[in-house]
């Protein structure tokens, strides 16, 4: 029988001067660098549960969650255990971090636009290029190609 997780988290920003940066945290355990995410508790939203860890992993408040953006991704942390993470996209003004010291060994703001050599996972890197996407920082998606037989006939 599969076990299902769910957690929430953001990729928090903070624009100064002309530079977009990221929050980047290391979990203790792993060591990975990634984004603040946590488990939904009961009778949460997915969007307070994300707020909530954002909150209890960084000290950030007061963030602006993006409309249009809600990412999620799937994966196996261990055998016989499917974990899902859904992330937003947020803005805040607020600069400094406090770290929750029992699972974080650091915590940074990143340039945006190298946080995508920073992050450990694949899907974290990808979460990235959705982001940038949705700020008009990258193109769009190329579009599927239409198959080549059916564009000759």
């Amino acid at each position: 029988m599969m076990k299902r997780e769910k957690s929430c988290g953001v990729l928090v920003l903070r624009q100064q001067e002309d530079e977009l940066y990221v929050v980047l945290l290391r979990h203790r355990f792993g060591g990975h660098w990634s984004f603040p995410k946590g488990h939904v508790e009961a009778g949460e939203s997915e969007r307070q549960t994300a707020l909530r860890e954002v909150r209890e992993e960084t000290g950030l408040t007061g963030i602006k969650l993006m409309d249009g953006f809600r990412e999620s991704v799937e994966y196996s942390p261990k055998p016989g255990v499917k974990k899902q993470v859904v992330y937003f996209l947020g803005t805040t003004e607020q600069e400094k971090l406090i770290r929750q010291e029992e699972e974080i060994s650091e915590i940074m703001w990143a340039p945006l636009s190298r946080a995508a050599d920073l992050v450990s996972f694949a899907n974290d890197k990808r979460l990235l290029r959705h982001a940038q996407r949705r700020l008009g920082l990258l193109p769009a998606e190329p579009e599927e190609k239409p198959n080549m037989e059916e564009a000759t006939e």
